[in-house]
C-alpha cells in the first residue's frame, strides 16, 4: 500500500501543478541518487520535484486493537491491523532556484486545500495494473516541520546538498494480509438453569 499511496500522492500534486499552468514536475525518486553515478538515474532528477520515502513508523495508539471478523457464523481472528504513518519529502531540484522555490510553496498550497484523502474524493490513473488492487482508502497528508537539528541530520543521511524542501507526515495507511490465525464458533446460547441470589 505504500507504493500505491505515494503513486496517488504523485499524481494528485502533478494534476494540480498542471491546472495551475505550471509543469508536472514531481516524480517518485530517492532524491539521494541525485549525487550517484548512475546518469540514468541522476538525469530522472534533473529539473524535477523529487518525492521521497524517508521514514515510516507505526502508529502506537492503534497497536493493540483486536483483529477479528465473523463469517459464515464463525468468528475469524487476525493478527492486529498495521497502521502505518509515512514521511514524504519534497525536493525541488529545478534548474531555476526560484523555480523550485515556486513549486515548494504550490505544493504546500495543494496540501493546506486538500488534506484527506478517500476513494470518493480522489481522482487517480484506475488503469495502472499497479493500481488495481486498491479497493478502498483513506489517509490525511500534514506539513511536518523538523527543527534545524533534525533537518541537518536528514539531508546529511540523504548525503546530498540541502535543496528546497518540504516534509510531509502521511498517516494511518493500513496493511493487512489476509490471514487468519484461528477460528471459532460464535456462541448462539447458554445451557444451564438461571438461578436468583435467593435459590443460590
Amino acid at each position: 500500500m505504500i507504493f500505491e499511496i505515494i503513486q496517488i500522492i504523485e499524481e494528485q500534486v502533478n494534476n494540480y501543478l498542471e491546472e495551475i499552468g505550471l509543469d508536472r514536475t514531481v516524480v517518485p525518486q530517492n532524491i539521494a541518487f541525485l549525487e550517484t553515478q548512475n546518469e540514468t538515474v541522476s538525469k530522472s532528477l534533473d529539473d524535477k520535484v523529487a518525492l521521497t520515502l524517508i521514514n515510516l513508523d507505526e502508529e502506537a495508539t492503534l497497536k493493540n486493537f483486536p483483529n477479528h471478523a465473523i463469517e459464515n457464523a464463525k468468528t475469524i481472528y487476525k493478527n492486529s491491523i498495521i497502521n502505518l504513518n509515512l514521511y514524504l519529502l519534497f525536493s525541488a531540484n529545478r534548474t531555476a532556484y526560484i523555480n523550485s522555490l515556486n513549486d515548494i510553496s504550490k505544493i504546500i498550497a495543494f496540501f493546506q486545500g486538500k488534506k484527506l484523502f478517500t476513494q470518493a474524493n480522489t481522482i487517480y490513473n484506475r488503469n495502472n495494473i499497479a493500481m488495481s488492487n486498491i479497493d478502498n482508502f483513506k489517509f490525511s497528508v500534514e506539513l511536518y516541520t523538523p527543527t534545524f537539528e533534525e533537518l541537518n541530520y536528514i539531508w546529511g543521511t540523504l548525503g546530498g546538498k540541502q535543496l528546497p524542501s518540504a516534509l510531509y507526515k502521511v498517516s494511518m495507511i493500513q496493511i493487512e494480509r489476509d490471514i487468519a490465525q484461528a477460528e471459532g464458533q460464535l456462541i448462539s446460547k447458554i445451557n444451564g438453569v438461571t438461578k436468583t441470589k435467593e435459590q443460590s
